[in-house]
């Protein structure tokens, strides 16, 4: 599939205000998917595929721990999965895209953020969008421990933020095993992508996140009450721009939310990248706005393709009440990656 000429081929949509689109019509979602919300929630309601993991868990040079989830069928060629916010390798989208490329005899290993395990992890601060060098310190124990021949990253959502940043942000330091990366659903631009959940019609889905993000918060007053951060505050915390600005920001060294989202959004690393990476969007994405589909730096870019449908949701893309006919997006982004990796034996 040439996805530079998908790209490209312009149409006119009312319901976005944007001068172009880009494309596949191989997408044919059944009616009641064609709902952004409906298509959002029912990949994380609908029933999850089986995957066989086996746990390691790497120590981190600061005395942190990351949980690596693995499912191996024995091939040369591995998928390092990043979820979500507050998601996990247990998100039905990474058991997904797991159980489907290891029918495609690849490897797959999915990352459980800092604290995302199932086990809080020993510092205050545990992940963020745009923490690069945890991902890039998995990326480097992989070929350490491993001898994968060939390397891609796929990340979903806060995922795909996280690893558009690191292919453009460590361009010129990447592994020679890392051929390619897929970002899924990317909030490119995370000051738009928070003001857009912040609105009254997205209350379940911050509701949803608050109230994950405030427990793990409570956590970390029980294990560091000496910690100078405001409770109540993060408590009463009724959107991300509170949220940040009380606990995300300051736990990390930001100035503010802005400051923590400037500096981490995507979008402003995407013309620095130098090998092959696709994102993965749909227009109806209820998380994300105008600001969050960078077509103007995929226009010309040698490394970077877009793949955008009109309907899709939030790392949705389901077709059918049926979850195997839902995988069209992975096989979009195998299709991406399949041709860089090793067929040696």
């Amino acid at each position: 599939m040439n996805f530079k000429n998908i790209i490209f081929n312009f149409i006119k949509l009312p319901f976005k205000q944007i001068m172009s689109l880009v494309s596949d019509t191989s997408y044919k979602p059944w009616m009641p998917f064609k709902n952004k919300h409906f298509n959002t929630i029912y990949r994380t309601l609908s029933s999850k595929f089986k995957v066989i993991y086996r746990r390691k868990r790497l120590q981190t040079p600061d005395n942190d721990f990351i949980d690596l989830d693995i499912a191996s069928v024995k091939s040369n060629n591995v998928v390092i999965v990043i979820h979500g916010l507050e998601g996990s390798a247990q998100s039905a989208y990474v058991l997904a895209v797991a159980h489907f490329l290891n029918t495609q005899a690849v490897d797959v290993i999915a990352v459980n953020l800092r604290g995302c395990s199932g086990e809080d992890n020993k510092h205050i601060f545990a992940y963020h969008s745009g923490f690069t060098s945890d991902l890039n310190f998995v990326i480097q124990q992989v070929i350490k421990g491993y001898s994968y021949q060939t390397i891609s990253l796929l990340g979903y959502s806060l995922g795909g933020n996280m690893v558009l940043k690191y292919m453009g942000e460590y361009a010129d330091s990447l592994p020679l095993q890392l051929k390619c990366a897929v970002g899924v659903s990317a909030p490119c631009d995370l000051e738009d992508s928070s003001n857009q959940l912040a609105k009254k019609s997205r209350f379940l889905y911050m509701n949803s996140f608050l109230k994950s993000l405030k427990k793990k918060a409570l956590l970390k007053f029980e294990h560091f009450p000496n910690f100078e951060l405001d409770k109540n505050r993060i408590l009463n915390a009724r959107n991300f721009t509170d949220f940040d600005d009380a606990f995300t920001a300051p736990i990390f060294g930001y100035k503010s939310a802005l400051d923590y989202w400037t500096q981490n959004s995507c979008k402003q690393f995407l013309p620095l990248i130098k090998k092959p990476t696709l994102l993965i969007t749909a227009l109806d994405d209820p998380f994300l706005s105008d600001k969050c589909y960078p077509f103007l730096e995929a226009k010309n870019h040698p490394h970077f393709d877009l793949l955008a449908t009109k309907y899709g949701g939030h790392v949705g893309f389901n077709c059918r009440f049926n979850k195997v006919y839902n995988l069209w997006c992975e096989r979009q982004l195998l299709g991406f990656i399949e041709p860089h990796f090793s067929h040696s034996q």
